[in-house]
């Protein structure tokens, strides 16, 4: 018998292969796994190529690895009949294990093929070699090496099919598979190689013109390498694109939810917006339509959330809205919709078994608002007024219904705020008026329809003029000149107060200018200031701002502040009031006596003036109470060392009476009407030339 060599270098090759094309072909069935269609037939097809190659060059570099005391060479064409047989077996396994499942009788047949044809295509190898006389098989380890092919297919087919689906550690259990398969398929080779048997005086066939292994080695491995590394590069590169496609994917379903909740709920509350709404109550009525019942939509609007947002700044506005948020979700059923319209307006749609339902509902929104906030460390107290409008019965349209739960809040305000007000057919002609109104407000706004005029203040002892209040007048175009009774509680509720207000402070102080540039220096320029602007963060800047633009000396200005706002946060009050009075301003205490009044607040106030309400001065005459009244007044001004400003002046007795009383200035009708500046200069002038 001729005894056959292996050469160990290629003995660990043809280890390595059999690794290296075992790891590949569990890579490629996790790819045609997550793939489907004419891409899953491509990656079969070119898996089945590239471990077909590889289950092939493991054996012919073994064969390689093989030698005799004769030239051995390999017949062309029997040759590559194994290979097309590896490369169909492989096929076949990468299509079984592609399945959704694999059954142990379809296990257990799969193996059965696949070993077939693994031992078919080594024994084809063999037969390559054409050997005169045949080469003898071992019965043993011929059927060890058929076991062997069986059983490493069964295995290989159960590992691909477990590790096909990419979960973690995949990878580093496909490496610890891949060795196993590995080790089981060079086993099957060698078992099969360790079976034949060579009788002394056999010669090689295919030795003359075949293929030799003079160099053949190196090709197939290079080859064979570039295949499985080709193979292997494409499946983890299409792997990674489908990884990132999938995550861009999945970013893709994050942004359009992100969107669509955006487009559908109100970013500062996360409750529905007006969109949602329409929809809620499109919903809402069409079950009415189908099983009767009937429905309410509450407008809610906030009464005193403009000073809170003003005074303490937009970040503590953002978080009461979301505290009153919380607190009426936290009241709803499953069934009602709480949205957030803007601003500080919300709308709750509410399913009702009777429309009397809706009064205790209302009133409860109104109670649970009326409940005071505790908002970064400071107790907020606020209201709610509710319109309310009821389906059917109160609109045929969503926006019909909103229009006219809106025109029952207004009307809910009107009448004192805090309460709530049923929908009536009435209200939208006012609420009509209402809306005409503010559009022209915003309108007077941006185009300077505004005026002031200019009541004159007089020396109660010795009648000189000693200034002027400037009072605005709005010049309707169709409605003629407005007094700030018709529209300041519209410029109060929508916040247009704050530039109407900067725009008088910055008329008056450029009137003054003119005047104290013709010799009027002695004079002051009373500005009444809103409670709303009063509160807003930015009036101290905007004083400072316009005393600088019109070059004015600070003392001659004079701003007006009602006993109510002032009194209302007192520590607050006490911090604007401050920086004001250093900057050099005067500040006046006006309407006194008509609000609550702590002497311990107002002894520290740096005020410069106490204005006697004319509401105690027109009964002066008839009234005793008044009189006394504005004799304490006065006397308490003049003991806190204040100047007293009395308006209302109308009657020579009341300027007597004020006079003696130590008034330091008056102001009324008796003594000069509001005027345009010209107007009440021109007067001012005539005065003056009759005192000569």
């Amino acid at each position: 018998m001729l005894t056959g060599t292996y050469s160990p270098a290629l003995v660990l090759i043809s280890l390595f292969v059999a690794i290296l094309a075992s790891y590949t072909a569990l890579d490629l069935t996790g790819r045609i796994a997550t793939t489907r269609g004419r891409a899953a037939l491509l990656w079969m097809a070119g898996g089945a190529l590239a471990m077909g190659i590889g289950v092939w060059s493991m054996h012919f570099i073994g064969m390689l690895a093989f030698s005799l005391p004769i030239d051995l060479g390999y017949d062309t064409g029997i040759t590559a009949l194994s290979l097309l047989i590896s490369v169909l077996s492989c096929g076949f396994a990468l299509w079984l294990v592609s399945q959704q499942s694999l059954p142990l009788w379809q296990l257990a047949f799969g193996a059965l093929v696949m070993g077939a044809g693994i031992s078919a295509m080594h024994y084809t190898g063999m037969a390559a070699m054409r050997m005169q006389p045949g080469i003898d098989y071992d019965p043993s380890l011929f059927g060890a090496s058929l076991l062997i092919a069986v059983g490493a297919s069964a295995a290989a087919l159960w590992i691909a099919f477990r590790l096909r689906r990419n979960t973690p550690y995949v990878r580093l259990a496909r490496c610890g598979a891949a060795v196993v398969m590995g080790i089981a398929i060079v086993g099957m080779h060698y078992t099969g190689m360790a079976a034949a048997r060579f009788p002394d005086g056999s010669f090689c066939g295919a030795a003359v013109d075949g293929l030799s292994g003079k160099g053949l080695d190196n090709l197939v491995l290079i080859t064979t390498l570039a295949v499985l590394v080709i193979a292997l590069l494409t499946s983890v590169l299409d792997a990674r694109l489908e990884a990132r496609t999938a995550v861009l994917a999945e970013s893709l379903t994050l942004a359009n939810r992100e969107l669509t909740q955006l487009a559908l709920h109100d970013t500062l509350t996360g409750l529905p917006n007006r969109t949602l709404l329409a929809d809620r109550i499109d919903q809402a009525m069409q079950r009415v339509t189908e099983q009767g019942g009937c429905f309410a939509l509450m407008f809610i609007d906030l009464d005193g959330f403009k000073p809170v947002n003003d005074a303490f700044g937009h970040h503590m506005g953002d978080q009461l809205l979301r505290e009153v948020a919380v607190r009426l979700r936290e009241d709803l059923r499953s069934q009602d919709t709480l949205a957030r319209i803007g601003g500080d307006e919300f709308v709750l749609l509410v399913q009702l078994n009777e429309a009397d339902d809706a009064l205790r509902l209302a009133a409860r929104q109104v109670g649970l608002i009326g409940q005071a906030f505790r908002v970064a460390e400071h107790e907020l107290q606020i209201s709610a007024s509710v319109g309310i409008a009821v389906y059917p019965g109160n609109g045929l349209t969503p926006q019909e219904l909103l229009m006219n739960a809106d025109a029952a809040m207004y009307h809910a305000k009107g009448t004192g705020k805090n309460g709530y007000s049923f929908f009536d057919a009435s209200m939208n002609s006012d609420a009509r008026r209402q809306l005409q109104l503010l559009q022209d407000l915003r309108h007077a706004v941006e185009h300077g329809e505004f005026r002031l005029y200019y009541q004159p203040k007089f020396d109660a002892a010795n009648g000189s003029p000693v200034g002027a209040e400037a009072l605005l007048r709005w010049e309707h175009p169709q409605l003629g000149l407005l007094l700030p009774d018709k529209f300041i509680d519209l410029a109060e509720k929508t916040g247009l107060i704050i530039p109407i207000g900067e725009w008088v402070l910055n008329e008056a102080c450029r009137q003054m200018r003119e005047w104290y540039s013709e010799g009027y220096e002695s004079w002051r320029i009373a500005v009444n200031i809103s409670a709303l602007q009063f509160c807003h963060a930015g009036l101290v800047d905007s004083v400072a701002r316009a005393l600088r633009l019109h070059r004015l000396p600070a003392n001659s200005l004079t701003l007006e502040i009602t006993e109510t706002t002032a009194m209302s946060d007192a520590d607050a009050s006490m911090t604007v009031l401050k920086q004001l009075a250093d900057m050099g301003v005067d500040l006046s205490i006006d309407d006194f006596g008509t609000g609550y009044s702590s002497l311990m607040y107002l002894k520290r106030l740096p005020a410069n003036e106490l204005k006697i309400d004319r509401g105690f001065v027109r009964d002066l005459e008839h009234d005793s109470d008044d009189a006394a009244i504005v004799s304490a007044i006065v006397a308490l001004g003049q003991a806190l060392g204040l100047r007293i400003v009395a308006e209302g002046v109308e009657t020579d007795v009341q300027q007597s009476f004020l006079t003696q009383l130590g008034c330091d200035s008056l102001q009324g009708y008796f003594l000069g009407h509001p005027l345009p500046a010209a107007r009440f200069m021109q007067n001012i002038h005539q005065a003056e030339r009759l005192t000569l």
